[in-house]
């Protein structure tokens, strides 16, 4: 349990200079971006030079660019993201009413991905080069190909147009409505989830029937263990820690799908948050959303190496 422990804190010692490093990244594009925030402060007012100097001054946009940049960490230290330029409002506030939306359809996709991927990867392996293993590997070599954004609209014409069985767009806050939040979420999930699960399910396919393979298979099957027991107790165990090595990067694959989804359901989250402030020539949200999802990708980045260690006991060993 030391080795563990070490190793996590090792981890998380890790996540300081990645972070600060992604902070430095969002800080230098958007100060070399050709959106100046003072003109978008005073958009549609027709400011006169003294006003946009005065707005530099005042908000330290003249100051060197080491300066600013440790004033931009040192606000966001103490949880503040800037103002909108749009409705004068602090960004925190839009990022903390749109979040939660966003990880309701990022948890929803990525449980949605590991359902199918297990079920379609495990019944694959053990039906190797048989029908149902034709099947799914076609299926999945066409979710692949397919981008999340076409799926999205296929499942609003023949789903939600056609037969009227989802809503085209809109969300139901799930405090109101169980029944209608999962109406809303549904076609999203599995538009933002196919992909991944298409991906996923070709790597669990291929860890398994290497699994299968191995001796010790053998010997448990031939010893009288059932092999669903077996393929659950220990197949499994054993070939889920490529998977999961994957999952960890298709998160951001969900997080940034989530950009496309959202917009195309009309959804509030992070994504229509962003592509609003980026039509808007909103400098502070653009900035805030980016900073919120990337940490968020590193956190469950974290999170998954921690699953990883307790799948891997080889690794807890070396």
């Amino acid at each position: 349990m030391t080795a563990v422990v070490r190793i996590l804190l090792r981890r998380v010692a890790l996540l300081v200079p990645l972070l600060l490093g992604i902070v430095l990244f969002v800080f230098l594009v958007m100060r070399f971006s050709h959106v100046d925030p003072a003109s978008a402060f005073f958009q549609g007012a027709n400011p006169t030079p003294g006003q946009l100097h005065d707005f530099r001054e005042r908000n330290g946009l003249l100051d060197p660019l080491p300066l600013r940049y440790v004033h931009f960490v040192g606000d966001l230290l103490h949880g503040d993201l800037g103002t909108s330029a749009l409705t004068r409002a602090p960004v925190v506030d839009q990022v903390t009413t749109a979040l939660p939306l966003t990880l309701q359809l990022t948890f929803l996709g990525l449980t949605l991905a590991v359902v199918l991927a297990l079920a379609g990867g495990v019944t694959a392996a053990v039906y190797r080069d048989r029908l149902p293993d034709q099947v799914i590997r076609v299926v999945s070599l066409v979710g692949v190909a397919a981008p999340g954004f076409w799926l999205a609209l296929l499942m609003i014409q023949y789903l939600a147009v056609d037969r009227g069985w989802f809503p085209t767009g809109g969300y139901v806050n799930p405090a109101d409505s169980l029944t209608g939040w999962l109406r809303t979420m549904a076609l999203p999930a599995f538009a933002l989830s196919l992909p991944v699960a298409a991906q996923l399910t070709r790597i669990v396919r291929t860890s398994v029937v290497e699994e299968l393979d191995k001796d010790y298979v053998r010997t448990a099957i031939g010893s009288g263990l059932p092999p669903l027991v077996v393929v659950g107790r220990n197949v499994l165990r054993n070939a889920l820690v490529n998977p999961l090595t994957v999952l960890g990067l298709r998160v951001g694959y969900l997080l940034g799908g989530a950009v496309v989804i959202e917009t195309i359901f009309s959804l509030p989250g992070m994504g229509k948050l962003m592509i609003d402030a980026v039509q808007n020539g909103d400098p502070a949200v653009v900035q805030g959303v980016v900073l919120t999802t990337a940490t968020g990708f590193v956190v469950v980045n974290l999170l998954i190496d921690i699953l990883y260690l307790l799948v891997n006991p080889r690794l807890r060993a070396a």
